[in-house]
């Protein structure tokens, strides 16, 4: 499936108050972070591209991620994780064989 740029936009009226238009730019801001963590989420963007999108660190990104409850790691079942286990203990076993003959 060919990836294409979109440009998304939420447009929406309240009424109220001129007084509270002060904060119309910090919601904006975090509306942005909430579609763009949804996104990061379900893994339709990277870490890279979300902290590109939201013009932060990928350390700034990290917190966020943190706040939102999203884990900077794939979520993988216990039969993965065992083989890489497995792999890794291989991998580590053939490093000891090799170091023993030198």
């Amino acid at each position: 499936m060919a990836k294409t740029e979109v440009e998304v936009q939420f447009t929406f009226t309240l009424r109220i108050d001129e007084s509270f238009l002060q904060h119309k730019t910090d919601a904006e801001r975090k509306a942005k972070e909430a579609f763009v963590l949804e996104l990061l989420r379900h893994g339709d963007i990277s870490a890279g591209r979300a902290a590109k999108l939201l013009d932060i660190s990928r350390w700034d990104l990290s917190d966020l991620m943190s706040e939102a409850g999203i884990s900077p790691f794939a979520e993988v079942t216990a039969e993965e994780l065992a083989a890489e286990v497995e792999t890794a203990m291989e991998v580590l076993g053939n490093q000891d064989d090799e170091s023993c003959h030198k």
